[in-house]
This record gives structure tokens, sequence and C-alpha cells, in this order.
């Protein structure tokens, strides 16, 4: 008969054996959760949002958007040919904002992202280009302020606006202010006196008093549209109140 020694040894086999076991089944448990989970992800389908995001127009706004370090860099010291360089990439940034936009309505892709993401890539260029040029001393810092604070006030309006229904389409005013922006960002970027071909001749063009000039046009125009917007926003809001009261 077998002593109680060698009882408790083979228990204690046993037992070690079963730990053994349950262990082994754990990790194996565990391999084919994470298989499963693996396999799920791999055949789920991707989210609206991230189908919306990968598209040519999205990505030429991500472009823009990624551009901005390298337009400041460029920019930073005020050097005569990396200020070039730096009105070379505002300008490819300008034409990249009409070429999406073109896209992702020549191709149906107009999209939530796209629909954020657009304005904002714009106005973050253009304002640190302009804050720039406050600190290189190019424009005063008043003409900034005024272009900024239209901004604000202007989307502030669109939200609103949107909040309550209503649908105020952009003035003639408003678009003459963002070419002259444009334009007047990217003179004041080249800054130096350069020699340019004009017609028939060649001559040396003071680019900095150019992009002065068309910035104080552009703040001319911003707050004339601003102010255009605002009275087409009181105006819409008032024929809908009226309507509104002979409705009741």
């Amino acid at each position: 008969m077998p002593t109680d020694r060698e009882s408790r040894q083979k228990l204690g086999q046993e037992a070690r054996l079963k730990k053994r076991e349950e262990k082994l089944r754990r990790k194996e448990e565990k391999v084919a959760r994470k298989a499963a989970k693996q396999e799920a992800r791999r055949n789920r389908p991707p989210s609206v949002l991230l189908q919306e995001f990968w598209n040519l127009p999205n990505m030429l706004t991500l472009a823009r958007i990624f551009a901005i370090p390298l337009f400041v860099w460029l920019l930073y010291d005020g050097d005569p040919w990396y200020s070039v360089m730096a009105a070379s990439v505002f300008t490819i940034a300008a034409v990249t904002d009409v070429v999406d936009g073109f896209l992702a309505r020549r191709w149906n892709m107009i999209t939530v992202t796209g629909k954020l993401l657009d304005p904002m890539a714009d106005k973050l260029i253009v304002a640190a280009a302009l804050i720039m040029m406050v600190r290189l001393g190019r424009v005063p810092a008043w003409i900034v302020i005024v272009l900024l604070s239209r901004e604000f006030i202007v989307n502030g309006l669109r939200q609103v606006a949107a909040s309550e229904g209503l649908v105020i389409a952009a003035g003639q005013e408003g678009k003459w202010k963002t070419a002259l922006q444009l334009a007047g960002i990217v003179a004041l970027c080249i800054h130096y006196t350069h020699p340019v071909f004009l017609l028939v001749s060649t001559w040396d063009v003071n680019f900095n008093v150019v992009g002065k000039v068309l910035i104080y046009l552009s703040t001319f125009f911003s707050a004339l549209s601003a102010g255009t917007y605002f009275q087409a926003f009181l105006k819409r809001l008032g024929q809908r109140g009226l309507t509104e009261h002979k409705s009741a």
C-alpha cells in the first residue's frame, strides 16, 4: 500500500499538472481572443469620418496647414531670398485653396471634414503671415488687429446665422478683400526691391510699398464687407421675424 508521503507526492504532481494545463489553456484563450480582435479590426469597415478624410481635396487642405511652419521658418529672419521663397510657399497655398474647392465640387467630395478644415487652414496661414509681418515691421500692428477682428466678428455672425437657419451669401466686398489681402501678403513677404519685367521694360519694384497699399485697400474692403454682412444679417433676421408674426 502506498504510504502517506507517496500519496501527498502524487497529489502534488497532479495539482502541478492541472495548474500547468490551466495556465496553458488561459494562454491559448488569450492568443485566440487577440487573433479574433485583429481579424475583426481588419474586417471592420472604416469610419465615415476616416472615409471623408482620405481624399485629394482634404489632403491639399492638410498640406496648407503643414506648410505653415515652413512658411514661418523661411520668413523668420527676413532674409531677401528666403522672403521670396516664403512668398512662393504662400502663393502655392493660395492656389491649392482654389484647387481643392474646385476638385471637391467637381468630384462631389464635399465633406464635413473639408468644411471644417478648409476655412481653418485659410485663416491659420493668413493669421501666421500677418503676425510675421508685424514682427518684421513690414505692416502696422493696428492693420492686423482690424483684419483679424473682422474675421472673428464675421465668423461669429455666421455661426449665429447658421443656428437661426439663415443663409447669407458672401458679398462682392468680401471677395475683393480676400484677393487684395492675399496679393498684399505675397508682396509684403517679398518686401525688398527687385527688378521686374513689366510689359516693355524692367523696373525696380519696391514690394513693401506695393504690399502696404494692397493691405490698406484690403482693410478698407474688410471693414466694408463686415458692415454689409452685419446689415444683411439684421435684414434677414427682421424678415424672418415679420414672416413668423404674419403666420401667427
